[in-house]
């Protein structure tokens, strides 16, 4: 049982990394960093599995694209996006991920804490990203954080908003169906263990 368990949990991270990939494509060009479906991606992945499984299908998703399957920002891939400018956004997916995972499985799976987890992984994401803009395309701190972080917060609110709406729903549907393991109840096992 728990191997299938896993099983299914690793399906779920593929999953999550190939529609990632997809939302990736969904996107309005700025300059320097354009407006994707990454982000709503990122935080619809840790809202319905959760800090672990959240983190891992954000790894394969930066693995694919490392690799050379065309599923960054405007169907780009390879190593020099990942060090490129903009490859701080996407090493800071992992991270948000299971911060704003591991919030919910800390707290409750609701709406309000989903909200509260998506808006704290949209400030990692837009901080750690900023900061390899600022570094790697050498700009001054006020044009990075003008590219990097100010056409994005409101459209973050936006994303954060509509990834904790459809995970906690899509979440909920899943747990009902029993398709998904609840990970809070795994992690309340193991320190209780």
């Amino acid at each position: 049982m728990q191997r299938n368990n896993k099983l299914r949990m690793l399906i779920y991270c593929a999953m999550f990394a190939a529609i990632t990939g997809i939302l990736a494509q969904v996107e309005i060009p700025l300059p320097l960093v354009p407006i994707s479906g990454q982000t709503l991606a990122v935080g619809l992945t840790a809202t319905i599995i959760g800090s672990r499984y959240g983190a891992i299908a954000m790894i394969v998703y930066a693995c694919l694209g490392a690799v050379g399957v065309p599923v960054f920002a405007e169907a780009k891939a390879g190593l020099h996006i990942l060090v490129g400018p903009t490859g701080g956004y996407i090493f800071s997916f992992i991270i948000s991920a299971f911060i704003t995972g591991l919030i919910l499985e800390k707290t409750k799976f609701t709406i309000l804490n989903a909200m509260i987890a998506n808006t704290i992984g949209m400030i990692i994401t837009l901080t750690l990203g900023t900061i390899q803009l600022k570094y790697v395309a050498d700009l001054s701190w006020t044009t990075a954080i003008g590219a990097g972080v100010t056409p994005f917060i409101v459209v973050g609110l936006i994303k954060a908003y509509l990834a904790s709406v459809i995970g906690i729903k899509v979440r909920e549907r899943l747990l009902k169906a029993d398709l998904l393991t609840d990970v809070s109840r795994d992690s309340e096992k193991t320190i209780a263990a």
